[in-house]
């Protein structure tokens, strides 16, 4: 059951003896995904300190989270699982964040150094989106990027914010696609929908 407002996020249980420590999102996004079966801490990374996850260290107790993930698809072929965002935006020699289209879907509430949403919530069977359109103009996306650390944002017509389960775009050229901060390659067409309760991980 995904999380009920009011209620507390996660119990605490028994460090589990067989903890599989994951280093960055990409990693945790992997280890849930590899059929092993074997419990998941993230010690970085975005989704870590989504949670508020303090270090590990030899704590015999930790906190067993239930988790969203994010399914995509790309381009109606390729698929693969994000645990902490989604980021399409033009290849650098087009411009990168600096023009044209940007979209950031997040399950966690930060994307590096920026604080993206405050919002959402990684177990709460929605992922949130914010685009920036192609009309967004330098200034304005100067202005965003530095109050995104903060979780400020500049509203503005060309910025479009949205909570769904499952949503599709297509775009007007190739956008470089991120799963978890790594790029993944190139796609016109995008689906992420959204898996509630689909993993545990450990703080």
């Amino acid at each position: 059951m995904t999380i009920e407002k009011g209620k507390p996020w996660g119990i605490e249980v028994a460090r589990p003896p067989d903890l599989q420590l994951a280093d960055s999102d990409q990693v945790v996004a992997h280890l849930l995904t590899a059929d092993v079966g074997e419990p998941v801490a993230p010690t970085r990374g975005d989704l870590h300190r989504t949670i508020g996850a303090r270090p590990l260290g030899d704590r015999l107790l930790l906190v067993e989270f239930p988790i969203d993930l994010l399914r995509v698809r790309l381009d109606n072929e390729r698929e693969a699982i994000a645990v902490a965002h989604v980021t399409a935006q033009s290849p650098r020699w087009g411009g990168g964040w600096w023009r044209g289209p940007v979209l950031m879907v997040m399950n966690a509430q930060f994307l590096g150094d920026w604080h993206v949403v405050s919002r959402g919530h990684p177990n709460d069977g929605r992922a949130e989106s914010v685009e920036w359109g192609s009309e967004f103009g330098l200034r304005e996306r100067w202005e965003a990027r530095r109050r995104l650390p903060t979780g400020g944002h500049v509203p503005h017509p060309a910025i479009e914010t949205r909570s769904f389960r499952e949503r599709s775009w297509t775009f007007d050229r190739s956008l470089d696609i991120c799963i978890d901060g790594c790029r993944v390659g190139r796609a016109r067409s995008l689906q992420i929908v959204v898996e509630p309760d689909a993993a545990v991980v450990y703080g």
